[in-house]
């Protein structure tokens, strides 16, 4: 029995399966085909004939299953990285950065300094490689936008600017963590879960250092939010707009097509220097933004892809950030619009599992709320 098994793994198995492990026993071998997955990717979303394509996607599924094997948690080895880390990791950590770029080395030195902690995966196959970079934000209360984390340090350290040493950190302000990027740098490890690990062991690791931290959040961006907003509008103006505020807009705008004239504006981020136009757009782009993030679904789970990491890790949605990021960047991926993702240690594996086996969103009744009114609108009976 076992032997015609064996006969049928082998011969279901394609022939390149095994020119992959050799190949990955290599030096550099892992790398190539990490790479090479990154390709297959590329070439799934240009193929057209269905033959084609099934045995680009047999290929796919091959190179994931191997990587999936190769790259499990227990291969990985987390490191801290400073200032006096190497160069090219450093240049790695600041190419990589895709969520707040790195304006220049001056900026990445505050980023690796005191009172900021920076994590990475690496690979025993891949050396010098980050795999995951996790930077983290030591603060005395969770920020509510990009601004509040440099605000925090301020706050702690005094009015005085002045450069302190890691020995130098006040432990006992420091009451709160927060993950505000996380990076997977590599697209051939894509569905091979590896951040959600190294938060947790960043976790365990800064509150051992950190005693007084007791508050765990992500401040995380909403990317293709402004892309969902743009096709509702095209739908149906009354899901976003009341009947008032859509006239209000119209005012303000001082235009008869709505539509046509809110996407040029949203467009830029020149909106966000118009204090009425900003405070105008404040409720009805929240209440969307709940109803985006709770409610609108794929296959049973969170539409977003950061909600979707952030819950399946056992984090409640906890807070939603008007401004949070103004930068032309935010607004172009969320309208500026932020969240918080929070970490209750003692609740996180049970959050955790009721999302991923029951589809159950775990978030707070302010946000549950304001989902809620947007529901209104889309059914006013």
């Amino acid at each position: 029995m076992i032997v015609h098994e064996r006969a049928l793994k082998n011969i279901l198995i394609p022939a390149y399966h095994w020119l992959f492990v050799i190949i990955g026993r290599l030096q550099h071998g892992v790398k190539f085909l990490v790479d090479l997955r990154t390709d297959v990717l590329q070439l799934i979303s240009e193929v057209k004939d269905p033959d084609e394509s099934l045995i680009v996607q047999q290929l796919n599924h091959t190179l994931r299953d191997l990587l999936l094997l190769w790259f499990s948690v227990g291969f990985l080895h987390m490191e801290r990285i400073t200032w006096e880390s190497a160069c090219d990791i450093l240049q790695k950590v600041s190419d990589y950065e895709a969520i707040h770029p790195m304006r220049n080395w001056l900026d990445l030195k505050r980023r690796v300094g005191p009172y900021r902690r920076c994590y990475i995966f690496t690979h025993p196959s891949m050396p010098r490689e980050p795999i995951v970079v996790l930077h983290t934000a030591l603060c005395d209360v969770i920020p509510d936008s990009v601004k509040d984390i440099k605000e925090a340090e301020t706050r702690i350290l005094g009015s005085a600017k002045k450069y302190i040493t890691f020995l130098e950190e006040d432990k006992s302000k420091i009451k709160a963590a927060i993950f505000y990027s996380i990076v997977s740098t590599q697209k051939g490890l894509q569905g091979i879960e590896l951040g959600n690990y190294l938060i947790k062991e960043v976790i365990s690791e800064i509150t051992t250092e950190f005693p007084a931290i007791r508050q765990l959040s992500s401040l995380s961006p909403i990317p293709n939010f402004k892309t969902w907003l743009f096709d509702k509008l095209k739908q149906d103006m009354a899901f976003i707009f009341t009947t008032q505020e859509y006239q209000i807009a119209k005012d303000i705008l001082q235009t008869k097509n709505l539509i046509s004239t809110l996407k040029k504006i949203l467009d830029t981020s020149l909106w966000t220097g118009d204090k009425q136009l900003s405070e105008f757009l404040k409720e009805p782009l929240l209440r969307a933004c709940a109803w985006y993030l709770y409610k609108e679904k794929r296959r049973g789970y969170a539409l977003n892809t950061v909600a979707n990491f952030h819950l399946r890790n056992g984090a409640v949605m906890w807070r939603i950030n008007w401004m949070a990021d103004p930068s032309p960047r935010g607004v172009t991926n969320s309208c500026g619009i932020m969240v918080n993702y929070r970490y209750f240690l003692e609740d996180s594996e049970k959050n955790s599992r009721n999302y991923i086996e029951y589809f159950t969103i775990n978030a707070t009744e302010d946000i549950i709320n304001l989902a809620k009114q947007a529901e209104k609108l889309k059914n006013p009976s």
